[in-house]
């Protein structure tokens, strides 16, 4: 696991770069307020029920939560399942609204 501030993301996000995000907060946190990564809540990772990322394992992953904790726990399950390159968004949400809030 690798860490990505919300300014690196939201760079690569404004250059029109193509991330695979993910989002691993709870439905309600993400119906508040999302960046428009894919949802995919932290117990999913725990239960190990994440097939539709089975096809990323070789390539980046950026994954974010309210506040980097629950990314962190994602990316950590991640590379024990053999993920080569996960990225975890310190700050999580709450850093990215309090920087860019009047942008979103």
């Amino acid at each position: 696991m690798q860490n990505i501030s919300v300014e690196e993301l939201k760079a690569r996000m404004d250059a029109g770069e193509k991330l695979n995000l993910i989002d691993c907060r709870e439905p309600h946190e993400y119906a508040e307020f999302n960046i428009g990564g894919q949802l995919i809540p932290l117990g999913r990772f725990q239960s190990m029920q994440i097939d539709e990322l089975e096809d990323l394992k070789e390539q980046e992953i950026i994954i974010h939560c309210r506040s980097g904790n629950r990314s962190g726990q994602a990316c950590m399950l991640l590379d024990a399942m053999g993920f080569k390159n996960t990225k975890n968004v310190v700050g999580g949400m709450l850093d990215w609204q309090s920087k860019f809030s009047s942008t979103n």
